[in-house]
């Protein structure tokens, strides 16, 4: 019963959390709820018995991306008059992109709701992830071996695209600074004395 009350809580909480992303005036709100989100969502996750899933969550998505995104809209300066106006402008292909996203996940929710029976019954000793684990590396091997390589060429792809050397930058070579000389850097100059000059009352000045 306390985890029927606990779901639907957590599920509750989950949809106001979703709908102030996409109704929220400042982008920082919206993050922060997305945030809330994600954790409702993994809290759900661990309470049916995916502890895996549920941890990735929270440390891959909570933990790096939002956070991340979170610094990154705190640094822009996002102007929400001009984000209002693309919303007002975009905001009808959206709906339809958006229905068309709810009627697939309804009709495949919908085809395999009488497929689906009670939860088997798997002891106290058994452990998701170490399963979970045993099936990535043993049947599924090769497949995770694709991906890391998928991001390792994306990472390499990334980092090879944004790193370029900026020719308006003035950068400082520590060897030369520290192998300057003083009579390279000082030029002392003998200049003569000039006289003083006199205003009209006679005064020198």
């Amino acid at each position: 019963m306390f985890t029927t009350i606990l779901f639907y809580v957590l599920a509750f909480v989950l949809v106001v959390a979703a709908f102030r992303v996409i109704t929220a005036n400042s982008p920082v709100t919206a993050v922060l709820h997305l945030i809330l989100a994600f954790v409702n969502a993994a809290m759900i996750w661990m309470l049916l018995g995916a502890e895996f899933l549920a941890l990735l969550l929270v440390l891959v998505y909570v933990g790096a991306v939002m956070v991340l995104f979170l610094f990154v809209v705190m640094m822009l300066d996002v102007k929400m008059e001009q984000l209002r106006t693309d919303i007002k402008t975009y905001l009808p292909m959206g709906i339809i992109v958006g229905l068309i996203m709810v009627l697939e996940m309804s009709f495949v929710l919908a085809t395999g709701w009488g497929q689906v029976g009670p939860a088997v019954d798997m002891g106290n000793s058994y452990n998701n992830a170490r399963t979970l684990g045993e099936v990535m590396y043993t049947e599924y091997a090769f497949a995770v071996e694709v991906g890391a390589v998928l991001l390792l060429v994306g990472m390499i792809a990334a980092i090879s695209l944004t790193l370029r050397k900026r020719r308006d930058v003035k950068y400082n070579d520590p060897s030369a600074a520290v192998s300057v000389r003083a009579k390279d850097r000082v030029r002392l100059i003998d200049m003569p004395s000039q006289p003083a000059v006199n205003d009209k009352s006679g005064d020198p000045a």
